[in-house]
């Protein structure tokens, strides 16, 4: 395959457990370009796990630490996964959506249930008591507002999400 045409971005959205940083590695080697995981970079920036910011510093703070990490992003031709909940940081997204295409990666509530195991304790960002089914409820429309292409997971090796990414981006 050979790498798409320009210098844009391609930006990763969906649910906690769908596979955003997998499939990211290898959209990245497909297209030649560097990736980068906004989970990662706030926990090197910060020296801490997600669910440690999280727990000692609220949930407020935290999500003021990721739209500010996701807003300070200044890339060209990389493949950028992001956490699950940037779709709630309208300027975060808009600043995302300028650097080039952003993919949602789709995937039914029951198998990201089945997915994921350690949810009180994966910094996934949520209200104490909030359920998986409710922020997959909540952050659905978010998710298809801000995508310029959706790709269903359910079914595919994470190559064929990869090829299915390309064939719509037209790549």
């Amino acid at each position: 395959m050979k790498p798409l045409p320009d210098d844009r971005n391609i930006t990763l959205i969906g649910m906690p457990g769908v596979g955003k940083s997998t499939v990211g590695v290898l959209l990245a080697k497909e297209t030649r370009r560097q990736f980068v995981d906004t989970d990662v970079l706030i926990q090197a920036r910060h020296g801490r796990t997600l669910q440690d910011i999280l727990d000692a510093d609220g949930l407020d703070a935290f999500r003021r630490i990721e739209e500010q990490a996701v807003r300070e992003l200044d890339l060209r031709a990389h493949v950028i996964a992001t956490g699950g909940s940037v779709v709630y940081y309208e300027p975060a997204m808009r600043h995302l959506s300028a650097g080039g295409p952003v993919v949602y990666l789709e995937l039914a509530l029951e198998l990201l249930e089945r997915r994921i195991a350690n949810l009180s304790t994966r910094g996934v960002v949520r209200p104490p008591g909030v359920s998986l089914a409710d922020l997959y409820a909540e952050r659905l429309p978010l998710y298809r507002r801000w995508a310029d292409v959706t790709v269903d997971c359910w079914g595919k090796t994470q190559d064929g999400v990869v090829a299915e990414i390309l064939t719509k981006l037209g790549g």
